[in-house]
């Protein structure tokens, strides 16, 4: 059996990236399309990303390069070790609260008061439901942990916010590499399948102040999940 190296996969996906921003690329841009490897699963903790390598897949100066992978730095997506290079993070059970404790914040609020309420947006939402539930008739439990993040992302789309999109980015990137850290990712992926759909009804019946509690239960619930299982690391 063949075994797949993620990062270099995650290279080949940043060359098709490449063509995508073609000659307005910018740092922001690069930064984007390291960040979503990050979010879809591909770029693991520890992972090395060599600015060599990252040049060539996305076509790109050094200068630029360096420029973005700061910017993961800042973010906290990645981390820069003396003499050694630049690293997917991973998170620790601090990183884990705060990422929750923003969640908690926007997700509820975007369900609640989001001014893109409205059937394409709920469209989105339950697309990501589906992709899911595929997911896991198939048993391909990455792809469930991938429908997952989009369903997140849906939730927050519904605010009609650009900057809230944006920081929801930030933090999917965050809970990819918290999730790569789970030792089972069907048995924490799994039961979300179906509060996932119970959201998503209750939107597609408007009833959003109902669908904002069971976000925030959900959320207090992964969270507390989490922390047990990182506790048990």
């Amino acid at each position: 059996m063949t075994t797949v190296d993620p990062t270099r996969e995650a290279l080949t996906s940043l060359g098709r990236a490449r063509r995508l921003m073609a000659r307005t690329s910018t740092a922001d841009r690069v930064a984007d399309a390291v960040r979503e490897e990050v979010v879809e699963g591909r770029l693991r903790p520890g992972a090395r990303l060599p600015e060599q390598d990252l040049c060539a897949a996305l076509g790109v100066s050094r200068n630029t390069i360096r420029e973005a992978l700061s910017q993961l730095v800042t973010e906290r997506v990645l981390v820069r070790e003396p003499n050694r290079g630049v690293f997917v993070a991973q998170p620790d059970r601090d990183a884990v609260r705060d990422v929750y404790r923003v969640r908690r914040l926007v997700e509820p609020a975007a369900v609640l008061h989001g001014e893109a309420f409205g059937d394409a947006a709920v469209a989105a939402v339950r697309a990501a439901v589906s992709e899911g539930v595929a997911g896991a008739d198939a048993e391909d439990w990455a792809a469930v942990a991938t429908a997952n993040q989009h369903f997140h992302r849906a939730l927050v789309a519904l605010a009609d916010s650009p900057r809230l999109d944006q920081q929801m980015a930030l933090l999917l990137a965050e809970m990819r590499l918290v999730f790569h850290r789970m030792p089972g990712v069907r048995e924490f992926h799994e039961p979300y399948l179906t509060r996932n759909d119970a959201i998503c009804t209750l939107l597609e019946a408007g009833d959003r102040a109902a669908a904002a509690v069971e976000v925030e239960r959900y959320l207090r619930d992964a969270e507390l999940q989490l922390l047990v299982a990182y506790d048990a690391l």
